[in-house]
C-alpha cells in the first residue's frame, strides 16, 4: 500500500470527516461505504448573469466503488441522492469525485 493510499484510508475512517453511507449502484445491491461530503455553494456564470446553486459532492474511495455511474443511488443520513454527470477520479486514481442531486 502506498503512503497516498494509507493516508486516504486514515481520512475516511476519520469520523469527523467521514461518514457511513449506502451506495447503490443502477440495478444492484446496497453497500455500506463511507463519504466524505462537500456542500459548497456554486456560482456559476451564464452570459452576463451569475446563477447560485447549492450543490452536493461527495468524494468515495475507489477501493469500495471501482466504477460510480449517472443513475447510481447514494444515501446518506436518511437523504437519497441520485449521481449527477460523470465522475471524476483524482491524480492517484484513488478518489472519485461525484457530483449528486437529490433522488
Amino acid at each position: 500500500m502506498s503512503v497516498f493510499a494509507a493516508a486516504i484510508d486514515n481520512l475516511f475512517a476519520d469520523p469527523n470527516i467521514a461518514f457511513e453511507a449506502t451506495y447503490i449502484a443502477d440495478g444492484g445491491a446496497p453497500q455500506l461505504i463511507r463519504v466524505v461530503t462537500r456542500r459548497a455553494d456554486e456560482i456559476t456564470g451564464f452570459g452576463e448573469a451569475r446563477l447560485w446553486s447549492e450543490t452536493t459532492r461527495i468524494d468515495l474511495r475507489v477501493a469500495e466503488v471501482p466504477e460510480p455511474r449517472p443513475g447510481d443511488r447514494v444515501e446518506i443520513e436518511g437523504d437519497a441522492f441520485l449521481v449527477q454527470g460523470e465522475p471524476v477520479r483524482d491524480r492517484e486514481r484513488l478518489i472519485w469525485t461525484v457530483n449528486l442531486r437529490p433522488a
